[in-house]
């Protein structure tokens, strides 16, 4: 079983990949089919707002194990402009494409653990993690 996979997000049916991918990973770990749509809509914002505000990077889907627990960890990457304020998208009903997506509010929701750092210029890296009940 490897530990680790990745999808290169270019376009949009790079998030339609991720999905799977993801889906695939949490199926074997033995989340539930609840737990599996939580995990594939979280990847589906993330590789969305790749795809929108930073045109390309990446989603890497991994299997972490801590304090006896199993997880799944989405880690999405890009090299975009990053994010001015990290506050202000972290609210509910912020949007700047004017999507109707749950966001990064929506993904820390969906997920039990949600990590966000941004460098302006350089880019963002967000963890986002669901243990294995």
């Amino acid at each position: 079983m490897n530990n680790q996979s990745s999808v290169e997000i270019l376009t949009e049916w790079d998030i339609v990949a991720a999905r799977q991918l993801g889906r695939n990973v949490a199926k074997e770990l033995g989340f539930g089919t609840v737990d599996q749509a939580r995990i594939t809509t979280a990847i589906s914002e993330l590789a969305r707002n790749i795809y929108l505000y930073a045109g390309q990077g990446k989603i890497e889907i991994q299997r972490v194990t801590e304090k006896g627990l199993n997880g799944i960890m989405i880690v999405a990457t890009d090299t975009g402009p990053g994010i001015p304020d990290i506050r202000k998208v972290m609210e509910d009903g912020f949007s700047t494409s004017g999507g109707l997506g749950a966001g990064l509010p929506g993904v820390k929701r969906l997920m039990d653990d949600f990590k966000i750092e941004t460098i302006l210029g350089e880019g963002t890296d967000i963890r986002a993690t669901k243990w294995l009940r």
